[in-house]
């Protein structure tokens, strides 16, 4: 079964959705760093991954205990 689909031509009164980020990203500056409890350490791979794209920088985890923190590297 095909669901025809109605495209919308230039509509300006449509505004983009920005980014939202779970995690303080774009606040963060080189050497700074935050942790997140250690359940949550695939969750914010893959979020330092797609940030890292869209933003530009690169980030790295390491296990510290019961939580995973995260630093900005460049």
């Amino acid at each position: 079964m095909v669901t025809e689909l109605a495209i919308e031509k230039k509509k300006m009164d449509i505004p983009l959705p920005r980014v939202v980020y779970a995690y303080p990203y774009e606040e963060m500056d080189v050497g700074d760093s935050f942790t997140v409890p250690v359940e949550a350490r695939q969750k914010v791979m893959n979020a330092n991954y797609r940030a890292s794209k869209r933003l530009g920088c690169k980030y790295t985890c390491r296990t510290e205990g019961e939580v995973v923190r995260v630093w900005r590297t460049a």
